[in-house]
């Protein structure tokens, strides 16, 4: 009897290392407000000046090349801050009380590699989820693994990397990685 209690004990330790537990939470961050940078294209208004209300493109040093101004970062900023940021450089010697808003025009795009028909940059979406991106790129191969993919995202100075599911919500600038299936 004895022996039978300390086999069941055995045998619940070792099943227990077999059983699988889903994380609470990605690796890649999922919550916050969109940030801008290189490549988003954003629709500034100025109100009151036409010649000023116009798109402009982010820049690679994060900036918006800005007329009368010159580049006013907004790397890392939200839409209000950007516009905030541009209000304060108008008001500095150029327009008394500017009313400046900023939205996103176009989103900078996403990228999608591996097991997958047409790999390459796409124009994201928004709300879009790791299974849109793949119809987007032409659907899977025959090898491709259809449970799960890799997100690669900039989080602050560092790149994340994070196994997700197909309803994984990416967001611009995402490098997604559909694997090979083992057998």
């Amino acid at each position: 009897m004895r022996w039978l209690s300390l086999i069941a004990v055995v045998a619940t330790l070792v099943l227990s290392g077999c059983a699988t537990t889903r994380p609470s939470s990605y690796l890649v961050d999922t919550k916050g407000p969109y940030l801008l940078d290189t490549g988003d294209i954003v629709r500034v208004t100025v109100y009151g000046d036409a010649e000023l209300s116009k798109t402009y493109k982010v820049d690679d040093k994060g900036a918006i090349a800005f007329p009368l101004v010159g580049p006013v970062q907004v790397r890392g900023s939200t839409t209000e801050n950007a516009a905030q940021r541009l209000a304060r450089a108008l008001a500095n010697g150029y327009m008394r009380n500017p009313d400046v808003a900023v939205e996103i025009d176009q989103y900078r795009p996403f990228f999608i590699q591996g097991e997958i028909k047409s790999s390459g940059q796409f124009a994201y979406v928004y709300g879009m989820t790791v299974r849109a991106a793949i119809s987007t790129a032409g659907g899977y191969t025959e090898t491709a693994d259809r449970n799960r993919a890799v997100v690669y995202r900039r989080q602050g100075n560092e790149m994340v990397k994070g196994s997700v599911e197909l309803d994984f919500p990416i967001f611009p600038g995402d490098t997604i990685v559909v694997q090979e299936r083992w057998f």
